[in-house]
């Protein structure tokens, strides 16, 4: 028997946002949420990716 395959939990996370992105585009950038501008999460989620490339960059592992 083969063993069962794991989940990749990143992965999953980034083909949720994109989705998220898709649908925000889509329905021209109408969301029901008063007060929430979403270039905010848009910007923090580059931030966020930037530091952590900035970090696998500084870290002496290979494969």
């Amino acid at each position: 028997m083969k063993p069962a395959r794991r989940v990749d939990v990143f992965t999953l996370l980034i083909g949720i946002a994109t989705l998220g992105a898709s649908a925000y585009v889509l329905t021209d950038g109408a969301l029901p949420l008063p007060g929430f501008d979403p270039r905010w999460l848009v910007a923090g989620a580059a931030v966020l990716i930037g530091l952590l490339l900035l970090g696998a960059s500084f870290s002496g592992k290979k494969r």
